[in-house]
């Protein structure tokens, strides 16, 4: 399967499946590389979202170092020249995260211009119906007013996102549930295990549901592998 088909097959999927797939491959424990409950999915009705990160580093409220405008440039042509779906990954490296606003309406209209589909922070984002409207897919911590100071510090760099470590070119695929990060070197095979993971959940149910389900066919299916 040729990877934009590979990508726009996990748009249709939801991210525990993703999730659960991923732990059949065994390429890495299962407690790593998705996100915990501080990040949160602002638009769930937009459904999956999936894409290659541009990571970004960004200084809000705080000011270590003055804002250089070629930072914000090299943030903007790193969308523009990144594999599409692109989808932006900013971390906060400054003090006073609670207050830091990442993005709005501006932010967001120019990224989707030059090829981003959506936004991940571990802060928060402004202009919620803006936007909303914009059909951007967004997940933050929760929204703040001002976009205070607002320095890029670095551009594609590793960043760590509440228990996902991003790296430039990773992809990433997020829904309400949260956001994880995909193994690139085995994506090939993600959708076979995916394709695992929904017939042993969906063979399990239909039989819970169809009636006359006893403990022994549960022993019989939790201790299958004993």
């Amino acid at each position: 399967m040729k990877m934009d088909n590979i990508i726009s097959y996990l748009k249709t999927i939801d991210t525990p499946t993703i999730c659960n797939a991923i732990e059949l491959l065994d390429i890495r424990p299962a407690t790593e590389n998705f996100t915990s409950n501080k990040i949160n999915c602002l638009f769930p009705d937009l459904g999956p979202m999936v894409g290659y990160a541009v990571t970004v580093q960004m200084e809000t409220v705080t000011q270590m170092e003055p804002r250089d405008p070629r930072k914000t440039m090299a943030f903007y042509e790193a969308i523009e020249s990144c594999p599409k779906p692109v989808v932006i990954v900013i971390q906060e490296i400054g003090g006073l995260k609670e207050f830091a606003a990442h993005s709005g309406e501006v932010t967001s209209l120019i990224s989707q211009h030059f090829g981003a589909i959506g936004l991940v922070t571990d802060c928060n984002i402004r202009d919620f119906q803006e936007v909303k409207a914009l059909g951007f897919h967004t997940f933050a911590a929760g929204l703040s007013p001002s976009h205070v100071h607002c320095r890029i510090a670095q551009v594609g760099v590793s960043i760590h996102i509440h228990g996902m470590i991003v790296r430039p070119g990773d992809i990433i695929h997020g829904d309400v549930n949260g956001l994880v990060q995909i193994p690139i070197e085995r994506i090939e095979e993600l959708p076979s295990k995916i394709e695992e993971v929904r017939n042993m959940e969906q063979n399990l149910m239909k039989r819970v549901t169809a009636g006359d389900f006893t403990m022994d066919e549960l022993r019989a299916f939790i201790l299958r592998d004993v």
